[in-house]
């Protein structure tokens, strides 16, 4: 069937949500970006793609698509399955902890756990958010975390920190949506080589960490984001390891570390096997975030 009888033969929401469903189900797409699902991949897809509320599906079920956007749709729809495009992409959004930001194909889609730590206010590690005065985000990204951090410390400048240009100038890009350029700080930088002088009362990082084997077997949905802040040397600690020599000399003396490493813990305790890492529960489960204080790194 043709693009055009497509669109000539699907009317409504309804059937556009049906035709998605079908064509996702018959497809090899891999799911991961914020869903794990054929009909929750084509509610997002359709609603967003239609710049209407998620929560109103029911409502419009029925409602008539003009000829554009029935073009639009089969469009993003084509893409997703013969491209493996992520919805992502597409839609120029992501979500994390309730919070819509933009991404496109300069950054990685978020999704950390971190995010459910800030949650929290990373209780009980610190006890009083109000008092924490400086914090930053090594390998920011899109600056999702960034942005969570001057959430949760209201009272603190925030720095997000990342090598990639491109990267800067998206988390740019959410720092100016949700109005923040008075506390977040996007800066250029190899991890901590550009930050000389300064000090940060918690340093948090969701850091490249798939190990070599991993990245050859990445589903073609992953391969479509930048591998720059994917891969991270044969075992998947170069950037974990850089961190943990270096942050020492950016934590002010009661200051925390905080960083995400995946499926990396059995590797990390055995390359470090005088620290004791304080590992933080998130919804996978106690082997994915370890927490250190300055003093234990020291």
């Amino acid at each position: 069937m043709t693009t055009n009888q497509i669109t000539t033969e699907l009317h409504t929401i309804r059937d556009w949500l049906r035709y998605a469903v079908s064509q996702f189900e018959a497809s090899d797409i891999f799911y991961g970006h914020g869903t794990d699902n054929a009909y929750d991949e084509a509610v997002w897809l359709i609603m967003s793609a239609l710049h209407l509320p998620m929560d109103t599906l029911n409502n419009f079920l029925d409602a008539r698509l003009t000829t554009s956007e029935r073009s639009k749709l089969a469009s993003f729809i084509d893409q997703r399955i013969t491209q493996h495009t992520p919805t992502a992409y597409l839609l120029k959004e992501a979500w994390l902890q309730g919070l819509k930001f933009y991404v496109d194909e300069r950054v990685l889609i978020p999704r950390s756990f971190i995010a459910e730590l800030l949650n929290t206010d990373l209780s009980p590690w610190i006890e009083f958010p109000e008092m924490i005065e400086s914090a930053a985000d090594i390998c920011t990204g899109s600056g999702c975390l960034g942005v969570l951090l001057a959430s949760v410390f209201p009272n603190a400048a925030v720095d997000v920190i990342d090598i990639s240009q491109d990267a800067i100038d998206v988390a740019n890009i959410n720092i100016a949506n949700y109005g923040l350029e008075a506390q977040v700080t996007a800066i250029k930088s190899d991890m901590f080589s550009a930050l000389s002088g300064k000090k940060y009362d918690v340093i948090i990082s969701n850091p490249p960490y798939v190990d070599a084997p991993s990245m050859a077997a990445l589903p073609a949905e992953y391969q479509n984001e930048p591998q720059l802040a994917l891969g991270s040397g044969v075992a998947g600690l170069d950037h974990t390891h850089t961190i943990l020599r270096e942050a020492t000399n950016y934590l002010n003396d009661d200051g925390i570390l905080i960083v995400e490493i995946g499926h990396n813990r059995d590797a990390l305790e055995d390359a470090y096997p005088n620290i004791i890492f304080n590992w933080l529960e998130v919804s996978s489960g106690t082997e994915f975030v370890f927490l250190l204080t300055k003093s234990q790194l020291t």
